[in-house]
């Protein structure tokens, strides 16, 4: 993301942790641990989060597979993550690794580019804090759009 100016408490507080698996997938899927409410869009807790749930989504609305789970990983000062698992489940057209290299190809993951491609600064928040960051269909929730499929069928060559 850039220069990492402020550290420590300063950096990345406030009243934030409290919903963590309630927020996201009830314990369906996996999760990092970061918690989203209290931090804007700049903490990859949050963007990344956002953004692993649109690919996937976008994955799935491909018709890639039927499953699709994304993990991000992200070092300070990286902008780029330094690691993508994908997991399909076994309901995968191609392999993981395909997929994970078409989304390598097609998605700009680096968290201003997050920002930017799901109009993250915007504030729409407030839905978020009652029923969850996901699955709802809602205007503001630009993560649950399925916007990309066109590109990614075409670089599946489906």
């Amino acid at each position: 993301t850039g220069r990492f100016v402020v550290g420590g408490p300063h950096g990345d507080s406030g009243v934030t942790g409290r919903k963590i698996i309630v927020d996201t997938y009830g314990g369906y899927g996996a999760h990092g641990g970061g918690a989203f409410s209290g931090k804007d869009p700049s903490k990859v807790d949050r963007s990344a989060a956002y953004a692993a749930r649109w690919v996937a989504k976008n994955i799935v609305a491909a018709g890639l597979a039927t499953h699709c789970e994304i993990q991000f990983s992200y070092a300070i000062g990286v902008a780029k993550p330094i690691s993508i698992h994908v997991d399909t489940y076994e309901t995968g057209k191609l392999s993981d690794h395909k997929i994970c290299e078409i989304i390598n190809k097609l998605f700009d993951l680096r968290p201003a580019a997050i920002i930017k491609s799901l109009d993250l600064k915007r504030p729409i928040y407030r839905e978020t804090a009652r029923n969850g960051h996901f699955g709802r269909e809602l205007p503001n929730f630009t993560w649950e759009k399925t916007n990309m499929v066109d590109a990614i069928r075409k670089e599946a060559g489906i």
